[in-house]
């Protein structure tokens, strides 16, 4: 498996599954995981999503990238899931690469990782982003974090993404394909 998406009841549907659709679509092995001990997940719209797997049985050794989506209270239990946590911080420090969008982004700063780091969330969140120089791009990368502000931007945070995972080539491939821009 080469990225994981988190999911959490109450996470943004739009969010979540574009990511899992683009990267799937450019070929990346990529892993809907609840944070809970269920597989059926309900999002912040009361779509009902069947992940892939919970985090409690699953192998994230080969994983390449972390995925958090936005969405209310999808976000807070995101931040409140200490295995979830404990992961995004190892993968951190690992110099692995974590995303999140929308509110999600506020997990990272809650974490310590966004310090002296740019970094994009929902508007009304900026001062989650602990130690972080808020900007206000679509998709901000920095390092091995990227961030990006919200349903409207999971697009170009997705294709994005797939431009780190893959390449720029596959991500504008798609880009075309999907009639984007």
């Amino acid at each position: 498996m080469r990225a994981c998406v988190f999911l959490a009841d109450g996470f943004e549907e739009i969010e979540g599954l574009t990511v899992v659709d683009i990267l799937r679509r450019a070929g990346v092995e990529t892993q809907t995981v609840s944070i809970t001990e269920r597989r059926l997940v309900t999002g912040s719209h009361q779509i009902p999503v069947t992940a892939d797997s919970c985090i409690k049985e699953t192998d994230f050794s080969e994983a390449e990238l972390l995925v958090l989506p936005g969405g209310m209270p999808g976000t807070r239990y995101l931040g409140e899931c200490r295995p979830l946590t404990e992961l995004l911080l190892q993968f951190f420090r690992e110099g692995r690469k974590v995303a999140a969008i929308c509110a999600a982004p506020s997990v990272l700063g809650g974490l310590g990782i966004l310090e002296g780091k740019k970094a994009a969330c929902y508007p009304g969140f900026e001062d989650k982003l602990k130690g972080a120089e808020v900007v206000f791009d679509q998709v901000v990368r920095d390092g091995n974090v990227t961030t990006s502000r919200g349903m409207g931007t999971a697009i170009p945070f997705a294709l994005d993404l797939v431009s780190q995972l893959v390449s720029e080539e596959k991500a504008q491939e798609l880009k075309t394909g999907i009639i984007y821009g």
